[in-house]
């Protein structure tokens, strides 16, 4: 059995680094695609993977189950977030205003559907793929990253609430500039 939060940690970072290939995708690159100020990890993504995994096992063996459950579980995950973002902390880190059907920007119908399809792709490819590998690791590492996560997030949540943006969270864009680069 994994621990749910070398799950959450796993596919947080896993999201992270999805978001990062989505904004390279769409030419997006100097948009920030973090949520906390060090770690490389986008929780929304480990929240609803969580969520996904430990569904009942009636709905995880059947992929349409899998593809509008796990659409809805990750769709709740990321309203959750977005909405503690907004109203604690006053940032936004997505807005879908723009998407038809959205709910105060923080979700919509088409992104309910890429939510959905990353959930088949979770529970019946990546997750078989990992869980061998996931199991093996000591619950001592996730022991450590607990209290490091715990210490990124409020120092992430003061910084968020106090600046009211999530450019604050972008220490490293400066040795990405290009003028640096060329020095």
């Amino acid at each position: 059995m994994i621990p749910l939060f070398t799950e959450f940690f796993f596919y947080s970072f896993l999201g992270f680094l999805l978001e990062v290939l989505y904004a390279r995708l769409l030419g997006r690159e100097g948009h920030g695609r973090k949520c906390l100020l060090f770690l490389p990890l986008c929780p929304v993504y480990g929240l609803g993977a969580v969520a996904i995994l430990h569904m009942p096992p009636l709905l995880q063996s059947r992929s349409v189950a899998v593809f509008i459950a796990g659409g809805l579980l990750a769709t709740l995950a990321e309203y959750a977030v977005g909405a503690f973002y907004l109203w604690g902390c006053g940032v936004r880190f997505w807005d879908y205003s723009q998407v038809p059907g959205n709910l105060l920007g923080l979700i919509c119908p088409l992104y309910t559907l890429y939510w959905g399809l990353l959930a088949v792709t979770l529970v019946q490819g990546i997750h078989p793929l990992f869980a061998p590998w996931l199991t093996q690791i000591p619950p001592e590492i996730t022991v450590l990253l607990f209290p490091l996560f715990g210490a990124d997030v409020l120092v992430s949540l003061w910084l968020l609430h106090r600046t009211g943006s999530p450019d604050c969270l972008m220490w490293y864009k400066a040795f990405l500039s290009p003028r640096r680069a060329s020095m």
